[in-house]
């Protein structure tokens, strides 16, 4: 805080600063920790579910998962039970309420068909599916398995092993001969010696240290090692990258249709090469719901036996009868009681909204189903946040990260979800369709001329499609289609 200090110095007001403690009143919203746990439930996928419903069952010792257990909970106090006072009586009908909703989580489940264990068949399947499963082959592994047919000798190939084990995910070097020879004693030409034949193997430009490096290595093995492209390659590629063809055409006494064929042979090579061995563990998905055609119809189906079965804890409603049970260990099961069936209603609402959600997807996109991608209709989230009664919100965090199981695949909920467009007929189609069309015409075109984005947002007015051209342009991006001069053969 600044305060205004007199000085008779210079007849002047200055202004000395100083810490002090102030209130001030003001409203802010703060999400209770209850409603934040009904939002993380409604948002985290499957998989992730699963993980949070078994923590609170860690948590909270009156919760319980049984599998074999379907009969209901007991609710009414035993004979005997103590005489109670108002408050503790008002306790006692809230217990009552939350052991009743115990047994509706658990009909919930037997009505999803959660309830029963896998049959003898499932787990059968299931077991055979976890044994068939392989784990994909890593670039060190595939490069040393390739130095058995190489010429190398014995102690060469301990030097090679050693170099195949600093090539990094992307296939590269990721250490320089001068750090291996200082660390190894070797000398920097018999590292280099051997390198060359570690570059040899499979993929081609593997064990590159740069990438004009490996893209000279490929370019080599398709027998252009002194042709334009690695000219270009070895200077210029920085122009290349930000399509300075007129300038490399110039320093390369060389023609801008020149320039432009380099270019495309280039643009075919791997500047990972090593993209395409081990990597990261491949990502499974479990799909929150799944439509299957009946009859005419779609039928929707939550995905309920993945989730573990939930329920109060007989031990803890057996405390909460016994007349000796001190008052405190009451109220801390009843706290944990009513945390619990929070829990369990936070659940069922997810699993509704999601049900709900898909019902309006499958709705919408009918066409979609019956004839595939290029039917997909137009669909934002409002839309079916208007159906439901729900906010924006709400649909965005119920179809993040979930995933739909489909007669025509599998496929993330928010694919569903894209603007569009309406025909000159009224008919309406999603952006989606727009790019397979633009895919269309432009592997139809005559490579020998090119279509621009003017010509084709011309040929997409033809099929009575209004699209404007900086809309062609974007799609073109997206879909990596290199612009018309860059197409030309």
């Amino acid at each position: 805080m600044l305060v205004p200090v007199y000085s008779r110095a210079s007849g002047a007001h200055l202004y000395d600063q100083y810490l002090a403690q102030t209130q001030q009143q003001r409203l802010q919203q703060v999400l209770a920790p209850q409603m934040r746990q009904s939002l993380e439930f409604l948002q985290v996928p499957m998989l992730e579910l699963r993980a949070l419903i078994r923590k609170e069952i860690e948590q909270n010792p009156t919760l319980e998962e049984k599998v074999d257990d379907h009969t209901p909970l007991e609710v009414e106090p035993g004979d005997g039970a103590p005489a109670v006072d108002a408050a503790e009586a008002a306790s006692e009908e809230e217990y009552r309420k939350l052991a009743a909703l115990d047994a509706s989580w658990r009909e919930y489940f037997q009505v999803a068909g959660a309830s029963r264990g896998p049959s003898a068949e499932e787990e059968e399947r299931r077991q055979h599916f976890l044994e068939s499963l392989t784990r994909e082959e890593s670039l060190q592994e595939h490069l040393i398995r390739q130095l058995d047919l190489t010429e190398l000798r014995e102690s060469e190939r301990h030097v090679a092993v050693m170099l195949i084990g600093s090539i990094n995910d992307d296939g590269y070097l990721n250490v320089t001969l001068g750090e291996l020879a200082e660390t190894t004693g070797l000398t920097v030409d018999s590292l280099e010696r051997v390198l060359r034949a570690v570059q040899d193997l499979e993929p081609p430009g593997v064990a590159a240290r740069d990438l004009p490096e490996c893209l000279r290595i490929q370019l080599a093995r398709a027998g252009r090692a002194d042709g334009l492209e690695a000219r270009i390659v070895e200077h210029h590629l920085a122009d290349l990258a930000a399509m300075k063809h007129g300038e490399i055409a110039k320093a390369l006494r060389v023609s801008v249709s020149d320039v432009h064929q380099a270019a495309r042979l280039i643009g075919t090579l791997e500047p990972r090469p090593g993209r395409a061995f081990g990597g990261d563990a491949p990502a499974y998905v479990v799909p929150d719901v799944t439509v299957a055609k009946s009859g005419d119809d779609y039928s929707v189906t939550l995905n309920n036996e993945r989730l573990p079965r939930v329920r109060i804890s007989r031990h803890y409603r057996q405390l909460m009868e016994d007349p000796s049970t001190p008052k405190e260990t009451r109220d801390y099961i009843r706290d944990k009681i009513r945390a619990g069936a929070f829990m369990m209603r936070s659940i069922h609402q997810r699993q509704e909204t999601i049900a709900n959600i898909a019902r309006e997807i499958v709705r919408v996109q009918r066409d979609f189903l019956d004839h595939g991608v290029s039917h997909l209709r137009p669909l934002v989230m409002a839309e079916i946040a208007g159906i439901l009664g729900v906010h924006e919100t709400t649909v965005s965090r119920a179809v993040a990260g979930k995933y739909m199981q489909t007669p025509r695949g599998l496929f993330e909920m928010k694919f569903f979800f894209t603007p569009g467009y309406q025909t000159a007929d009224g008919q309406s189609l999603s952006n989606k369709a727009i790019k397979d069309a633009i895919e269309e015409i432009v592997a139809g075109e005559d490579v020998a001329k090119p279509l621009s984005d003017d010509a084709i947002a011309k040929r997409l007015g033809e099929r009575g499609i209004k699209v404007a051209r900086r809309t062609i342009a974007k799609y073109r991006e997206e879909l990596k289609i290199p612009p018309s001069h860059l197409r030309k053969g």
